[in-house]
């Protein structure tokens, strides 16, 4: 038989390629069991993590002003989220191209990309490339919990991947684009880009064009070294980078992408994220009230403010402007807010070289503004100071200080409310500074209220020429006449009056004294109060309940959770009102105020105010309105002393409320206010301050002419019926008996007194001498003390500080004396208690006799 070989095994069923192919094969299979397993145990645990945390990001609360222009924001990440649809076309195709040129065609890993990164790493020995998708960034940037950025396992990047899928099931192409253009950081303090936008370029991010969009996007790889502020150009390059992508990928055509090339990076000033001013940091805190800080810094919300960012700009500037020229007086002495602004940057630049000592607190001249508008209360405009980063103590809301002869409205408006009304007569005389106490406890009270070193006593003035002409010894005897609890309680009702503290025995103390210096402004008030107090003036007795900055917030979702109350306190009868109105409106015309449409040029609209200067010049105040909005300014030290002498209100504070008023006109114009039907008038005699008669006249002797004239000594006055007086005047009637005429108010016919019975041949008696012999403990002679004291007014100046030396006569007295003495009102007789305290007097008393009864 042939010897045949059988045919030689092919290699692969021969034992030593089957034996390992074997092993082999059961290592994978093994393996893949295992990478299947631990597929599964990762995309179980992937499936476990809470994907409602997409959702959820950190957004900043926006605060806008009543124009809706951001005017600030509060955030732990600046943020501002928005849907996919207010996200422009060209950003969408400018993150692709940047971060994910697979983006539509993986599902959240782009095994490829690893792929490729893998080998060109390899071959360059180091880190070149990565191959994170988009929703692998949005992983991390959710879960950093979970997944920390700072571990460089394999198991946690095994569970990125595991999530990343599980985000790609869970949410289309779209949802993923608006999800991490909503969180990612693109450097500056900007997250989002919505936040980015607007921080940036000052639109939204649907506006955005292709070359705003590939700048933006270009920022991510390296946020701080590519920012259009500090390293212009590499953004430009970085920029040019995804354009040249997006052109490769197909996503842009060759022309656009050079058309692009073509433009300008343009971008906006960098500004402080936090806006930071005073009225951005009182919204700031009032929402932290509302809604709590957490939740302020993280959820997003829409603060809608009452700020009118026009009339905003002009208070700021008119402030600063204003108090630089009081600086510059002569007088003026101290810090100056230059001066104070070099050594805070110099101490700045020490900070940040960590070379920084302490800083003392500013000590310049500062002052505030507060603008309102009256028909709510809402806040149009508030300065708290000159610099915010100086000192973010908001003067305009926190800063009590004595409101000086500002308040002087408020005793007038008490006053009228009681009966009293603007023709009746008041004292400009020496008064006794024990009566007021400002400045000291003896002497004579100063009359620094006027505001000229000139003001002079005038003797028997009615009660508007003493608010027109501020006169503080008539307004103090005025006061006493309506009373310290009536004006106290009038105050408290315009909003002025707050607990300060607790006495000995537990009690409350109130910011507001019951002494007569309070006529005065002694008592300390913020510059907020006296605004919103003054508001009753031009809105007819009521004013705001309170005066509010934030209008409404709104969450997220558009929701309203929280809206600002709006309601009336009636203060004062709509007569008084307009009463005190009347006078103020003179205020501008000839009194405190009088250069305010001359030398300052504003237009002589329906206005009022009054001038405040406290004592020895240590605040400067000024107080005004239209019948749409009142400003209140303010000006002093925190630490408070004189800010020079003569510092009256009229020439630091009045500047800066004309200024800040003149901005108001266009927006808020101003219109005529309008009387009470119970508002009549009345012929007043300016001698008696009672109604006038036939006989109401004076005689002049023109002695270059050598003839003599006649004029008649009265006015017209408004009042009410209860307010009119009810009798005629008695200095040039000789005291007889009146009835007033009860005829309706027309043109022409104005009430008059009419004589009872003609009694003009009976002269009045003339006193030579006190009626009362030995103690006076009620004071009964006090009216004719008063007359003596008021026929020896010769013109005499009145000084302006308290406890000076009573004046001497500025010019010689008159040959003859008049032939009957001037009368006047006597003064509102003092307290016992008070008089008691001042001179020791008993007056014993026998007790009466036994009754006897039948």
């Amino acid at each position: 038989m042939w010897d045949i070989k059988p045919p030689r095994k092919r290699f692969y069923r021969r034992p030593w390629f089957i034996v390992p192919a074997a092993l082999l094969l059961s290592a994978l299979l093994v393996g893949l069991v295992f990478v299947l397993g631990e597929k599964a145990k990762l995309e179980a645990e992937a499936a476990k993590f809470d994907y409602n945390r997409l959702e959820e990001m950190e957004s900043a609360t926006v605060i806008f002003d009543r124009k809706g222009a951001v005017m600030g924001r509060m955030f732990t990440q600046n943020r501002d989220q928005v849907d996919f649809d207010h996200l422009s076309p060209h950003l969408l195709k400018a993150v692709v191209a940047a971060e994910d040129a697979r983006f539509y065609q993986h599902h959240g890993v782009d095994y490829k990309g690893i792929a490729r990164a893998l080998i060109k790493n390899y071959k360059l020995g180091k880190k070149a490339q990565g191959a994170s998708t988009l929703a692998q960034q949005l992983a991390r940037n959710t879960f950093p919990d979970q997944l920390p950025p700072g571990e460089k396992s394999y198991q946690r990047k095994l569970m990125e991947l595991a999530v990343a899928r599980e985000i790609d099931k869970r949410c289309t192409k779209e949802k993923i684009l608006e999800l991490y253009l909503n969180r990612v950081f693109f450097g500056s303090g900007f997250y989002g880009a919505e936040a980015a936008a607007r921080g940036y370029f000052g639109k939204s991010a649907k506006d955005l064009t292709l070359s705003e969009s590939a700048m933006l996007c270009g920022l991510l790889k390296s946020p701080s070294n590519l920012s259009p502020w500090t390293n212009r150009q590499r953004c430009i390059d970085s920029r040019n980078y995804v354009l040249q992508r997006a052109m490769e990928i197909g996503l842009i055509t060759a022309e656009e992408r050079e058309k692009t090339l073509q433009e300008d990076i343009v971008v906006k000033n960098r500004r402080p994220i936090h806006q930071e001013s005073y009225a951005a940091d009182m919204v700031a805190q009032q929402v932290a009230k509302l809604v709590g800080r957490d939740n302020a810094v993280s959820e997003g919300y829409r603060i809608y403010t009452t700020i009118d960012p026009d009339l905003q700009k002009v208070a700021e500037k008119a402030l600063r402007e204003q108090l630089v020229e009081a600086e510059r007086h002569e007088g003026f002495k101290g810090q100056t807010a230059v001066e104070y602004d070099v050594e805070f940057k110099q101490h700045q630049k020490q900070a940040a070289a960590d070379e920084s000592g302490t800083l003392a607190l500013p000590d310049y001249l500062q002052g505030g503004v507060v603008v309102l508008d009256n028909s709510t209360g809402g806040i149009l405009a508030l300065v708290g100071g000159r610099n915010f980063a100086h000192s973010p103590y908001n003067r305009a809301v926190s800063a009590a200080r004595p409101a000086g002869t500002a308040f002087k409205p408020l005793v007038y408006a008490a006053a009228f409310e009681k009966g009293y009304f603007p023709g009746t007569l008041l004292q400009d005389a020496v008064m006794d500074n024990r009566q007021v106490m400002i400045g000291g406890q003896t002497g004579i009270l100063g009359e620094w209220g006027p505001e000229r070193v000139d003001n002079k006593y005038e003797g028997g003035i009615s009660a508007r020429t003493a608010l027109v002409k501020s006169k503080n010894a008539a307004t103090v005897r005025l006061g006493m006449m309506a009373g310290v609890d009536s004006v106290i309680d009038l105050a408290n009702r315009a909003g002025l009056m707050h607990v300060v503290g607790k006495d000995e025995k537990g009690r409350p103390t109130f910011n507001l004294r019951r002494y007569p210096s309070t006529f005065l402004g002694s008592s300390e008030v913020t510059l907020m109060d006296m605004t919103l107090a003054n508001t009753i003036f031009p809105n007819g007795g009521w004013r705001p309940d309170k005066p509010f900055i934030i209008s409404r917030i709104v969450d997220r979702t558009g929701k309203i959770v929280y809206e600002a109350a709006r309601k009336k306190v009636n203060v004062i009868k709509p007569a008084t009102a307009y009463e005190v109105n009347a006078c103020l409106g003179e205020v501008l015309e000839r009194g405190t105020a009088d250069k305010t449409y001359t030398e300052l040029g504003l237009k002589k609209f329906p206005l009022g105010g009054k001038t405040g200067t406290a004592y020895n010049f240590t605040d400067a105040w000024f107080v005004g309105y239209s019948s749409a909005v009142t400003c209140g300014v303010w000006a002093g030290f925190d630490k408070p002393r004189p800010i020079y002498r003569g510092a009256f209100s009229n020439e630091i504070a009045l500047p800066l409320w004309a200024n800040v008023m003149k901005a108001t006109f266009a927006t808020y114009q101003p219109k005529d206010f309008p009387p009470p039907k119970n508002i009549i008038h009345c012929e007043i005699c300016r001698a008696s301050g009672q109604l006038a008669t036939d006989k109401c006249v004076e005689t002049i002797d023109n002695k270059e002419a050598g003839e003599k004239t006649q004029r008649r000594t009265t006015y017209m006055e408004i009042c009410t019926e209860e307010q009119a007086p009810k009798v005629g005047c008695s200095v040039h009637s000789a005291g007889e008996t009146f009835v007033k005429a009860e005829a309706p108010v027309t043109s022409g016919n104005i009430p008059r007194a009419a004589l009872a019975v003609d009694v003009s041949s009976v002269k009045p008696v003339r006193l030579l001498a006190p009626t009362v012999l030995g103690n006076d403990p009620y004071d009964s002679m006090q009216s004719i003390k008063n007359a003596i004291a008021m026929g020896k007014l010769k013109g005499e100046v009145a000084p302006m500080d308290s406890s000076a030396t009573i004046p001497a006569p500025t010019a010689p007295p008159p040959e003859a004396a008049p032939a009957e003495p001037e009368v006047r009102r006597a003064e509102p007789v003092r307290p016992l208690q008070q008089q008691a305290a001042e001179i020791d007097r008993t007056i014993p008393l026998e007790p009466p006799p036994p009754l006897e009864f039948l």
